[in-house]
């Protein structure tokens, strides 16, 4: 479906179709003050649209979501319990249609490492890496990466973890507190260039975003906190070169057998090259969130958003992995 398709299938939506929705947020991953924010945001985004929804926190655990009645879910959990497959698998069990991707493509695209191992099978470019152990060649692993690396858990998301290193001490150090919030960790060659970030609904890119940062990168505080971050939109691109990167991220998307929504990092070093980074299937909905500035430079309103994505779930031909 294009984007112009999905406007007017909102336009033309009795929202009582959807019934009584939770939305679902909180939890108690590590990004659940984000998780929060995004929540409460999307839920202020249903009702002022008019839709029957109210806030679920499955904070202390499963019971309260098993035991309240529901007719589909906006899951709105960032990290692990519920953007891992963890908490579409519930879903799955209870019948309960949900946004976003299923338990496959969730758990594929919470795993880091396990994307980019897709992605390279595919052709896709992602940069090199070596995973860390206790007992790594720590000289030889920075050496391998070019001298300049960016060490990552594998299963954390909003930059939680993530350290840019440049010796094999930095690496190790940088292991060792990475370590503190996964058993897996990896770091991968560092790429020096521009990022852009392009979110999808449905399987149609939206105008990709530019990122700019006076951070060494794109890190938490520069996501949520900080207020002089940059956000080229229009990108500044040539035409081409953002229908070459909106295809690009639809690719990747669908290799993780992606569905819903989601949105798409990369970057592009000196040479022109577009590295892609990750995939997040539930991308955060804060004011400072990039899926929700994307929208509206394709003309949807933040209620119009949450309703198109909303609206994915009412598709009785979704297969689930």
């Amino acid at each position: 479906m294009t984007i112009e398709q999905l406007k007017q299938r909102v336009k033309s939506l009795d929202v009582s179709e959807f019934g009584r929705v939770a939305v679902l947020f909180g939890g108690d991953s590590a990004e659940r003050e984000v998780s929060l924010k995004s929540g409460k945001a999307v839920l202020d985004g249903l009702l002022a649209a008019g839709v029957d929804a109210f806030a679920l926190d499955p904070q202390d655990g499963l019971s309260s979501v098993v035991g309240t009645e529901f007719d589909r879910a906006f899951i709105v959990l960032h990290g692990r319990g519920g953007e891992d497959g963890t908490m579409q698998g519930v879903m799955e069990l209870l019948g309960k249609p949900y946004t976003g991707s299923g338990v496959l493509a969730s758990a594929l695209a919470m795993d880091k490492l396990r994307t980019k191992q897709i992605w390279e099978s595919m052709g896709l470019a992602t940069p090199a890496y070596r995973v860390l152990e206790e007992n790594t060649d720590w000289d030889a692993a920075i050496n391998d990466l070019n001298g300049c690396a960016m060490v990552k858990p594998a299963h954390e998301g909003s930059s939680i973890g993530m350290r840019k290193v440049s010796s094999a001490q930095e690496l190790r150090d940088a292991y060792l507190e990475a370590a503190k919030y996964d058993s897996l960790v990896f770091a991968e060659t560092w790429i020096t260039g521009a990022e852009y970030t392009v979110s999808i609904l449905e399987r149609s890119a939206l105008p990709v975003i530019g990122l700019q940062t006076h951070h060494e990168f794109y890190d938490y505080d520069a996501k949520y906190i900080a207020n002089d971050t940059r956000y080229l939109l229009p990108s500044g691109l040539p035409d081409a070169t953002e229908t070459e990167f909106k295809e690009l991220s639809e690719r990747a998307y669908l290799a993780v057998d992606c569905e819903g929504w989601g949105r798409v990092d990369l970057m592009v070093d000196a040479d022109g090259q577009s590295w892609l980074l990750e995939v997040n299937t539930v991308p955060g909905m804060t004011d400072h969130s990039l899926v929700p500035m994307a929208a509206k430079q394709a003309g949807f309103s933040f209620e119009e958003l949450v309703v198109a994505i909303l609206s994915t779930t009412l598709s009785a031909t979704r297969e689930r992995g």
